[in-house]
């Protein structure tokens, strides 16, 4: 009877924990069973563990061999196990020493051929590797340049199987193919706004441009509505460019993300934030996460530190606008499933763009529009009542009447609002610090009350008693007027811009 070991890196969410993996041989009929809560995937792995270790030159041994993964409780998926499972029978079995691979993460999928495949979520097990003191990983080729992200890591990258086998002490006879799978993930070193749109490339709108700045330098939910061909859609494609740059840790949450999604190969580190827009056919799975066994991001997780833009929203489900409700306000999603509960962040911005009525032309005294009155109010009724009321900005976009009345060239330019931006919300954080807050939108409203002036209180109590705003709505209009005087170099708003932030939450025109 012979023990071997390894470790290896499960997650549930971004959440990781420590696996360690122990391989049993002992006499028997010839049997390979993987124990410790593994889902199907990894039941399928005893086939590619067993036939990789064969290719590498192993002669795999002709009794029980089980492994088991512990700790028990916690669920594992996936095949990013397979090679600690193989270097646990290895180290059973006396092809490599026994304590080789001590204090050493191992992690990659196995072909039939002894090939190691990439696998997704590198960065988040990395971090946790870090955080634990774990300092050595064997990773697959194909991660090298993901693996590279974290420093102070000793991190090796294996093609094959037999190749850590030879890592490890043993000896292989193994054959690399020609083709493998690798992922090309390079670090971005550009300006928040590099590879998007420029704001002065927008012909007028300038109230509109003036609303987004707002919303970006509170990080307030917004929605337009207009008719199509507006420029809705252009205006919130550009409002990334005029957001602040994510911090160092916002672009580690981000990048661990899309790791995690198996997309950071498309986008590496960069302080660019999200932006997610996903089509109004969209499952509510795909936008708040799901799938079986333990759920996987959706669109508002991708979107976390940046940008939830849903494009004709009033033609999404009203089940999927609901479920936004909560991470609206909470900044998490709770996914539920028989195997456990999984958390991930959904700290997004919502920018919604709407048409005012079915076939999009009921602005102005509404000439061109051909929808019944009940329609309209159908169409828009499909954005409830709890989901506007927590959009702090509304806008009309009208169409631009003449492009000659609006010309580019002296318009703002993305730079320029982004500098503004960056300014406001330093002045916000400062004010907040021993708060822990960091911007306008997560203040509460007692705060709000309490240290906004008399006169600006004044026109909130005034909005309040004709019915104008709800309390909520008060509160938002007043979160408002704070971001407005940060954009103005003001330590407190006045009534101009209370009346302004009432303005902004009514709906603006």
């Amino acid at each position: 009877m012979a023990i071997g070991g390894s470790l290896s890196v499960g997650l549930i969410g971004l959440k990781a924990f420590i696996i360690q993996i122990q391989a049993f041989i002992s006499p028997g009929l010839p049997y390979f069973s993987v124990i410790g809560l593994p889902d199907a995937s990894l039941s399928e792995s005893r086939e590619r563990v067993k036939s990789a270790c064969q290719a590498s030159g192993f002669k795999w041994p002709d009794t029980r061999v089980t492994v088991n993964m512990s700790p028990a409780s916690m669920p594992k998926r996936g095949a990013s196990h397979d090679l600690a499972i193989a270097a646990g029978v290895l180290s059973a079995a006396g092809a490599i020493p026994h304590d080789s691979l001590e204090e050493t993460i191992v992690l990659g999928e196995v072909n039939l051929d002894g090939t190691v495949l990439p696998i997704h979520g590198l960065l988040p097990i990395m971090l946790h590797a870090k955080e634990r003191g774990i300092r050595r990983l064997i990773v697959p080729y194909g991660n090298e340049d993901e693996s590279r992200l974290v420093p102070q890591m000793d991190v090796t990258c294996v093609r094959h199987v037999g190749e850590l086998i030879e890592l490890a002490g043993g000896r292989a006879s193994y054959t690399l193919g020609v083709d493998r799978a690798t992922v090309s993930c390079t670090v971005e070193d550009t300006p928040a706004f590099s590879g998007l749109g420029d704001m002065s490339e927008v012909v007028g709108q300038d109230h509109v441009k003036w609303a987004l700045q707002v919303a970006a330098a509170g990080k307030h939910h917004l929605l337009m509505t207009g008719p199509p061909g507006s420029g809705k859609t252009m205006l919130a494609s550009r409002m990334p460019s005029i957001m602040c740059p994510l911090t160092p840790e916002e672009q580690l949450e981000v990048a661990s993300i899309r790791s995690l999604c198996g997309t950071l190969q498309h986008y590496g580190i960069s302080d660019m934030p999200p932006f997610e827009a996903p089509h109004h056919t969209a499952s509510t799975a795909s936008l708040v996460g799901g799938g079986s066994g333990l759920a996987m991001p959706g669109a508002i997780t991708r979107a976390h530190r940046g940008i939830l833009f849903m494009d004709e929203a009033p033609e999404f489900s009203a089940r999927t606008l609901q479920t936004l409700r909560e991470p609206m306000e909470s900044g998490y999603v709770a996914l539920s499933r028989t195997k456990g509960t999984t958390y991930y962040p959904a700290m997004f911005q919502m920018v919604m763009a709407a048409n005012p009525c079915p076939c999009g032309y009921a602005y102005g005294n509404g000439e061109r529009c051909v929808c019944k009155e009940k329609d309209r109010i159908r169409y828009f009724a499909r954005l409830s009542g709890p989901i506007l009321d927590r959009i702090d900005i509304q806008v009309e976009v009208p169409p631009v009447p003449c492009i000659a009345s609006a010309p580019t060239r002296d318009s703002i330019g993305s730079h320029v609002m982004q500098q503004q931006v960056i300014a406001a919300r330093a002045a916000a954080g400062e004010r907040y610090s021993k708060y822990g807050w960091g911007c306008n939108a997560e203040v509460p409203g007692s705060w709000m009350r309490a240290n906004t002036s008399v006169k600006a209180l004044e026109l909130a109590n005034r909005a309040l008693a004709s019915h104008r705003l709800s309390l909520r709505g008060v509160d938002r209009a007043m979160r408002l007027a704070w971001t407005l005087a940060d954009l103005a170099g003001k330590t407190s708003p006045g009534p101009d811009e209370m009346s302004q932030g009432i303005m902004l939450r009514a709906r603006m025109s």
